[in-house]
Order: C-alpha cells, then structure tokens, then sequence
C-alpha cells in the first residue's frame, strides 16, 4: 500500500523532466535582448513570440529591454548590458568593418518596411529627393536603420548626409507630433506612425520598402531587416540558447502568417495601436508581406546590404569584408525542422 503514492509520484516527475531539462540544458536562459522600438511591426514577431509563449517554451526567460532606436539597442550589447540585438541585418556587416563580430541567425522580415515620406505642409512644392537638400529629416535615432535609408536615398539623388538636418524623433507618437507641428520636413520611419500619418493627409510617400518588390528595386537585390543577432562569442558559447530563441521567433513568423488582423490585434499590448486599431490593423496589412515567412536569411542579403552601406561611406567601399561571417541559417533550418507548421 505505501508503493502506490510512490509510484505516482515518481510518475509526476518523469512527466515533468522532459521541460525541466530542457531548460536546465540552456546555457543561458535568462538572456536579455535589446530592442530599438518594440512597438513597430517591424519586430512584430518578437512580440508575438513573447506573448503566444513561445520562447518560454523553449525555457527562455528573457528580459527585453527598449530602446529609442536600433543603434542604441546594438550599443547595449557592445556595452555588455544586453545579449542579443533584435534589429537592423544591416549593423552585422557595420560591425564587422568596425572590428566587431556579430553575426545574424534568424531573420523577422524580409524587407526593411522604412518608408520615406514629406511633410506636405513644410515642402508643398516637392518634386524630388534633391528638394531635401537643407531640410530636417526625422529618423527613429541617429545611426539607426532609419538613418541608414536616408543616407542611401539622397546619395541616390546626389546629395550627402551632411545635406540634410537629420533629428531623432522616435518611433511613435513623438513622431507623429514632430512631423504634424512641423518640426521636420520629412519623416524616415516605421509602421505604424506611417500609416497613422498617411491616414491623416500629414505625409506623402517617397519611397516604400514595404512592399518586397519596391525594397529590391530601391536597394538592388533582398535586403533582410530585422533580425536576431549577437556576438559571435555569444552563439559560440550559447547555441542551445541562440537555437532556443530562433525556434520561437520561427514559430512566431509563422503564425503571423496565417493569423487575420483581429488575430494580431488581440496578441498584441493595447499601446502598441497608438489609440487607433483601425490605424493598426492598415499598418499589419501594408507590412505583412514584408515579414519574414519563415526566418531564412537571403544568401545574397548581406552582398545587398554591404553595398547599400558601401554608397554612403567610402571606408566600408574599400573594406574586404567575410559576409559569409555576418549571417547563419543554420539554426533557421533546425527550427523549421522542428516547426513545419509553427
């Protein structure tokens, strides 16, 4: 009789090892990741990730900490307070340049959704890029991906950087209120602001990259958005962790996929819709098609990336650079192995 409680006992453990030693054989699992505007949809299946559970699946407990823009989230993990980057594929080959090796393992979107567009109040003349020249152009952060898209539209039209004003503004409502006051002329930014400020006559588009045929055009070839990525050093002593987190962002992908904008509404926090779902739901529909479907990275995205970067500084024009050391799928593969179906 005193077998039985026993038995039961030993049972409820057996059933509950397969996840306790799953997270027990992370390396890592309280990892914390830096993100330059989490409220974008182009980092939408980070959120999802986190909020359909997906990374505690995988025995992850992570911390994901904000920041204003892309440069500041890369500058946390060179500065050691953060892990991974959720941003831009782009600082992969930056950093590389700089001496520092960072290295992309699962991609978010396929196209960098930045859209660049005009203050029709500030610049009711415009006709073309040239017409910037000595305006303020508002990007998420100085030096972020935003910025990056700037710099490579004007050298385009024969301008440089140094031609135009460029002013931090953020990624949300601070941006919406630095292009409707007037502050900038022109706006390089993400939805959902965008949307927000197409819907209220407050911006006219330049350039979209979130359609995945304009962004090819525009830069040449596939040029991969957000990603994951981290030090080197980290995916070398990490990568049951690294495969953990791209295993979930995999997962997330692609259920953004098959989900409807009701579907996204509801996954995602009240904040993110900046007062408007209508505003939001637009957004989702313009960007889908921009999100990665399933976190393969381009094998020709980091030559297009290189090159967009190599027409603004003539240093990383000159560099002899190992793209092949910017990016891997190979975590990508074993996660879509694992999740056919997310």
């Amino acid at each position: 009789m005193q077998r039985r409680p026993l038995l039961l006992a030993g049972s409820a453990a057996l059933l509950a090892a397969p996840a306790f030693v799953r997270a027990q054989a992370l390396e890592k699992p309280k990892t914390t990741i830096a993100v330059g505007g989490k409220n974008l949809l182009y980092y939408l299946p980070l959120t999802i990730a986190e909020r359909r559970g997906y990374f505690t699946a995988e025995g992850l407990e992570l911390s994901i900490v904000d920041f204003a823009g892309g440069a500041r989230a890369l500058q946390a993990v060179v500065g050691g307070s953060a892990d991974v980057v959720s941003g831009a594929f782009e600082h992969t080959v930056n950093m590389q340049h700089k001496g520092q090796r960072m290295r992309a393992f699962v991609l978010q979107g396929r196209a960098p959704q930045i859209v660049l567009g005009i203050n029709p109040k500030t610049m009711p003349g415009y006709k073309t890029v040239a017409d910037l020249k000595g305006k303020k152009i508002g990007v998420s952060a100085p030096g972020s991906s935003t910025n990056v898209m700037v710099n490579f539209i004007l050298a385009k039209a024969g301008l440089k950087p140094s031609d135009v004003s460029i002013i931090g503004v953020g990624t949300a409502q601070g941006a919406a209120a630095a292009m409707r006051s007037g502050q900038i002329d022109a706006l390089s930014n993400l939805d959902p602001v965008i949307t927000l400020l197409q819907r209220s006559g407050d911006l006219k588009v330049v350039a979209d990259t979130r359609v995945v045929a304009e962004a090819d055009k525009i830069f040449g070839g596939p040029m991969p958005a957000a990603c994951m990525y981290a030090p080197q050093s980290f995916i070398d002593k990490n990568p049951l962790t690294v495969q953990a987190i791209t295993n979930a962002i995999v997962r997330a992908n692609k259920w953004i996929q098959a989900a409807g904008p009701g579907d996204i509404i509801n996954a995602v926090p009240e904040s993110f819709l900046l007062g408007d779902r209508a505003v939001y739901i637009d957004a989702f529909l313009a960007a889908k098609g921009a999100l990665s479907p399933d976190g393969m990275i381009p094998e020709k995205g980091a030559d297009t990336a290189w090159r967009a970067l190599a027409s603004i500084d003539p240093e990383i024009a000159k560099a002899k650079l190992d793209l092949a050391a910017v990016y891997t799928n190979d975590f990508v593969k074993k996660a879509n192995a694992k999740y056919p179906k997310g």
